[in-house]
Parts: C-alpha cells; sequence; structure tokens
C-alpha cells in the first residue's frame, strides 16, 4: 500500500498539483458570470475534472519533453521526471488517461465543448517545445492559462461571448508576466543550454519592464471585463486588489530575486483567489 501512495505522492510532486490555483479562480469567475450566479454542484464537478486533467496533461508532457533540459539543470534535477522516480512509460501513460478524462469530461458538457476538447489539448501540449526555438514561450503559456475562462463559460453557457475573451486576456498577460518574473531564475542556465527565453535574449531589466507591462495590460482588460459585464463594486474592488498585489509582486523581485518563488507561488495564488471571492461576493449582494 505504501508503495503505491508514495506513487501518488510522486505524480503530485511531477505535476505540482497545489498550482491549480492559478487557473481553477478564473474558471469560476467565467462560470458564476455565464450563469449569473452559482452554477449548481454538477457543472463544479466537471468544472473540477476538466481543469486538474488538462493541467495533469499539459504538465506530464512538460516534464516529458523536458527530461533531458531538467537533468542538467541543478534547480530541476530532484525532479520525478529526471531522478528515477517516475519513467518515461509511466508519465505517458499519466498523459493519456488525464487527456481521456478531459476528452470525456468535454462530451458530457456539450457539443462545443467536446469538438474543441482535442484542440485544447493540443494548444496545451505545444507549450513545452516553444522555449527550444521561440522567446514568446511565455506569451504561450499564458495563453494556455487563459483557455480556463473561455472554457468556463463554454462549460456552462456552449458559447463564447465577449466579455469571456476579455477576461481571458488579462489571465493570459498576468500568467506570461509572472512566468516572465519565474524564468529571471535561469538566465544563465538558459543561455549555457540554447534555449529562448526573453530573460536570456534581453536581459534581467528588461524582462522586469516587460512583466510590468503585461500585468499592466492584465489589469486594463480585467477592468474591462469587470465594466462589459456590467459587474459591480465589488468586482471592481477585485481589479484594484488585482493591481495592488502585482505591484507588491514587482516590489518583491526587484528587491531579490531570491524572493521570486515567493512572489510567483504565493501572491499569485491569492490573486487569484481573491478576485474570485470578490467576485461572488459582487454576486450576492447585487
Amino acid at each position: 500500500m505504501q508503495k503505491y501512495i508514495n506513487k501518488l505522492k510522486d505524480f503530485n510532486e511531477l505535476v505540482m498539483f497545489e498550482h491549480s490555483i492559478f487557473s481553477l479562480p478564473f474558471i469560476f469567475i467565467a462560470m458564476i458570470v455565464a450563469a449569473d450566479g452559482w452554477f449548481g454542484f454538477w457543472f463544479l464537478l466537471l468544472g473540477v475534472l476538466a481543469a486538474v486533467s488538462a493541467r495533469n496533461f499539459a504538465m506530464g508532457v512538460n516534464r516529458y519533453a523536458d527530461r533531458d533540459i531538467d537533468a542538467l539543470n541543478p534547480r530541476t534535477a530532484d525532479r520525478p521526471n529526471v531522478d528515477g522516480r517516475l519513467d518515461g512509460s509511466s508519465i505517458m501513460i499519466f498523459i493519456l488517461v488525464n487527456a481521456l478524462v478531459f476528452v470525456a469530461v468535454a462530451y458530457m458538457l456539450n457539443t462545443l465543448a467536446f469538438s474543441l476538447s482535442i484542440p485544447i489539448l493540443l494548444v496545451l501540449a505545444s507549450y513545452s517545445y516553444f522555449k527550444r526555438f521561440s522567446s514568446l514561450a511565455h506569451v504561450v503559456l499564458g495563453i494556455c492559462l487563459g483557455l480556463a475562462p473561455i472554457a468556463g463559460v463554454i462549460a456552462v453557457s456552449a458559447s463564447i461571448p465577449p466579455w469571456s475573451v476579455i477576461l481571458s486576456l488579462g489571465v493570459i498577460f498576468w500568467v506570461a508576466g509572472f512566468d516572465l518574473l519565474y524564468s529571471l531564475q535561469d538566465i544563465e542556465f538558459d543561455k549555457d543550454n540554447g534555449l529562448h527565453s526573453i530573460p536570456s535574449k534581453y536581459g534581467a531589466e528588461a524582462t522586469l519592464f516587460i512583466s510590468a507591462l503585461f500585468h499592466m495590460l492584465s489589469v486594463l482588460f480585467w477592468a474591462l471585463f469587470v465594466w462589459i459585464s456590467g459587474l459591480g463594486v465589488f468586482a471592481f474592488a477585485a481589479v484594484i486588489l488585482s493591481a495592488v498585489m502585482l505591484r507588491y509582486e514587482h516590489y518583491l523581485v526587484r528587491k531579490d530575486f531570491t524572493k521570486i518563488d515567493r512572489a510567483f507561488f504565493t501572491v499569485n495564488g491569492y490573486l487569484g483567489v481573491g478576485f474570485l471571492f470578490l467576485i461572488i461576493m459582487d454576486k450576492i449582494v447585487s
């Protein structure tokens, strides 16, 4: 029994399950706005299954594709895909199972969700290869997570209203911005190993500027989302809170690059949860 528990722990470490916190709040935000309130336990269950299986699939592909790179990087050399705890066959089975779960959930939702399930998986898988030839990998990661709110709307309404695209654009620039900060840790490694990233190509100061620009765009798009979707005071408070937290994130990173993990995981995790909470409050009082 302990053997299977340890294996589950290895897969959890492989995909860093706790980082689902970045995508789940914005899926639920989109679902709440699309349903004009509570969308029901059935959609909650399917939404969680879709989000988790999609992220597991994407992370599995990334870890499988990056085995050679991760083995060379001291920061990632102890990951389960590198140190022998999970072999290539196990990771491929994990990828396939999560892909099937995602497609099955999409089928149970509606025709539009099902028809888009395979294209979405292809987009999610593409990120793992972009850094081998393009510095735009940060934006591609943003697009991957930016699909989350659109998927949430499709699940509830089988449509893609304009406000969901604007919400998605905010998520894209938010994720791309904090991925730029996170990638500052690997500037020298990327240069030495011929990997493409904005930090390795343009340097730390340019990266900090581009990240700040991306985050300003994300706040702008979130404000437009709140306005176009007709939300109220609490929703605008969510946008203001996001702006303050992103400013704090940049303060932490500029002050000390060793604070990148804190900025990446803690601040962004609280941002998503706080945004969701205030959208829920907006619907309760409206």
